[in-house]
């Protein structure tokens, strides 16, 4: 997320880490494996002592899609997308295609997913409203009139308001994969002990350039780096920064007992330390170091470490604490580093918006504009239906990719740490967007959306 969280297990770990597609700026959206902790926590956690918020900080999801724990998989089958030839490597969704998709009362979406991600939107819709569309689909003024809109609808009304206010558009081919994350939750301490690693906060000689001030071809485009003498050079990798480059330069928040579980904690940019006194500190995505994601589980499977039925999560956490030395070596591997900070109550995503299990999902800015709720037909039955586009990440690029937010506990983890759902995805865009895109029925003319009857 803006915060990153992110979750797997085989198939969206290898979904993930095996496609090594996370890099760039932005905090990484795939997620960290699911590990047994069961030894750390009691089953009743309500009475949990909370560092900061606790009525904020349960974790807690409205489970709206019946997920179970431990996780069971229900296939479903997906709605077909209508047959498209992709343009070769789009830079947006303008430029990917976008064609009419079904009628949004046709969709199978139940009340509880519509409330929820109504209520989602209505949280969004000041950031719809000033925000740059960058995917070329919309613009600020054509969220208003729904935005005003749901500002006076009953939240029972929801599914009714998505059908007057919206229209369903396929982007490209249509054919969407959708991972899982979910805020995970690991060992740690706001002291210094042994064999434990730090957890920084950002350092304070690392510097974001945006070239587009530079320059008007080099618009959109931002690096990170540092100050060596006259020069902006690269930021310190992991290698350098574990080896205590940055020893001065930045703040630690706390220290984390298990290398590996910060090294995927990362991953999700986002989650909770269990202190040794029972307190929680939730920390989440300051920022990171500007190198390029490297997704290890693709070097252990082209080097023949992982064997069959190890190229799970479970399998490569297995063998990163089985083989510590050779483990470091890979996970250094990765050059990204993210820096953290302390939160204070729900986790943000990229809007610097709270985020909710079930309900927010991360996207491509390119190809989905923040805030917009979107509907995922897939071949898992848990992941189908409304979602809210809340969050971004460095692996989550392309049109009709999407990383499914879960929550936070045992239930979310197991679900985020399975989730590899492919299908059918369809935006919801103000009424009269396609048409305005496509040039059709006086689309040139067009100025702005109106309710359905």
């Amino acid at each position: 997320m803006g915060g990153r969280l992110g979750g797997l297990g085989l198939p969206m770990l290898m979904a993930t880490l095996l496609s090594a597609c996370v890099g760039g700026v932005e905090p990484p959206r795939s997620g960290p494996p699911p590990v047994d902790r069961t030894d750390e926590r009691s089953d009743d956690r309500s009475n949990e002592p909370v560092r900061v918020h606790p009525s904020r900080d349960t974790g807690a999801s409205p489970n709206i899609r019946g997920i179970q724990s431990p996780a069971r998989i229900v296939g479903a089958v997906p709605m077909l997308a209508s047959p498209v030839v992709p343009a070769v490597e789009p830079v947006n969704a303008a430029a990917a295609g976008v064609i009419a998709g079904p009628p949004i009362a046709s969709l199978p979406i139940d009340d509880a997913q519509a409330q929820a991600a109504f209520a989602a939107f209505v949280t969004s819709c000041p950031s719809l409203v000033r925000r740059n569309d960058t995917s070329g689909l919309t613009r600020g003024a054509d969220w208003q009139p729904a935005c005003t809109a749901a500002a006076s609808t009953d939240r029972r009304n929801a599914r009714t308001f998505f059908a007057q206010w919206f229209e369903a558009a396929q982007i490209g081919d249509g054919k969407a994969f959708a991972t899982g994350y979910y805020e995970p939750e690991i060992a740690g301490s706001l002291e210094r002990r042994d064999g434990y690693a730090p957890i920084y906060a950002r350092p304070n000689d690392l510097i974001d350039v945006d070239l587009g001030t530079f320059s008007t071809s080099l618009k959109g485009k931002k690096i990170r780096g540092r100050v060596d003498r006259s020069n902006l050079v690269p930021y310190y990798d992991r290698t350098a920064i574990e080896q205590g480059a940055i020893s001065g330069r930045a703040p630690i928040l706390a220290w984390a007992r298990d290398p590996v579980e910060l090294f995927f904690l990362q991953i999700q940019g986002s989650g909770r330390l269990r202190l040794p006194d029972g307190e929680i500190l939730r920390i989440g995505y300051a920022t990171q170091n500007g190198r390029d994601y490297t997704g290890i589980g693709a070097l252990m499977k082209s080097r023949g470490l992982l064997q069959a039925g190890q190229t799970s999560m479970q399998g490569i956490v297995a063998w990163l604490h089985a083989h510590p030395a050779e483990g470091q070596a890979i996970m250094r591997e990765n050059k990204s580093f993210v820096f953290f900070r302390e939160l204070e109550g729900a986790s943000l995503g990229a809007l610097g918006l709270p985020v909710t299990g079930q309900v927010s999902a991360a996207a491509d800015v390119k190809f989905v504009p923040l805030g917009a709720p979107v509907f995922l037909s897939l071949d898992r039955q848990d992941a189908s239906g409304l979602w809210i586009a809340q969050d971004t990440g460095g692996a989550i690029k392309g049109s009709n990719r999407f990383d499914t937010f879960w929550g936070a506990g045992a239930a979310a983890e197991a679900t985020a740490g399975g989730m590899a759902g492919r299908g059918t995805a369809y935006l919801l865009l103000p009424i009269g967007t396609v048409a305005r895109l496509n040039g059709q029925a006086n689309g040139a003319r067009y100025g702005g959306p109106s309710a359905q009857p």
